[in-house]
């Protein structure tokens, strides 16, 4: 067995979602779960079949999302693996409805931030075991550290 980092580009002003799913409808429900809860968010699914043909399938309703989606998810190249990536909205908008699909098995990340896959390799495939997601913390958050970040939660509508 092999390890190997896999890069994962994000969307310029927009976000990423890694998961694992169990079935070939795992691209028509994702994206029906996506339109049916933010219907104005830009965003494309791209899923790997684990079995032939082995295609990675790709939905969404922007081109050069679709194209990026596919991009990760062939740089991917592990079985059941699936990437949705967008813009005009955030992971947290979908995330609860993406889970709630039913071939959705676990999701590994949903960022913004620079990611790698962290991919093993075998005679008979590749599998994601993990993320490395950002950068490292540098230090514990200060009184007035938190302030900034209730802050910017309220500028950007999340609280009141």
């Amino acid at each position: 067995m092999e390890l190997k980092l896999v890069p994962l580009e994000v969307p310029e002003n927009g976000n990423l979602i890694l998961g694992q799913s169990h079935f070939i409808k795992t691209v028509e429900d994702i994206y029906e779960a996506i339109v049916n809860t933010v219907p104005q968010m830009k965003f494309a699914v791209a899923f790997n079949e684990a079995s032939s043909p082995c295609l990675t399938r790709v939905d969404g309703n922007d081109d050069s999302l679709k194209a990026l989606a596919a991009k990760n998810a062939s740089a991917i190249a592990a079985g059941h693996t699936f990437v949705v990536v967008m813009r005009e909205g955030y992971p947290i908008n979908i995330l609860g409805c993406i889970k709630n699909v039913p071939e959705v098995c676990s999701i590994f990340c949903a960022t913004a931030n620079p990611v790698q896959a962290v991919i093993a390799e075998s005679d008979q495939g590749r599998g994601v075991l993990g993320v490395i997601d950002g950068f490292p913390p540098k230090g514990v958050e200060t009184p007035d550290d938190a302030e900034k970040r209730r802050a910017f939660l309220r500028m950007i509508g999340y609280k009141r």
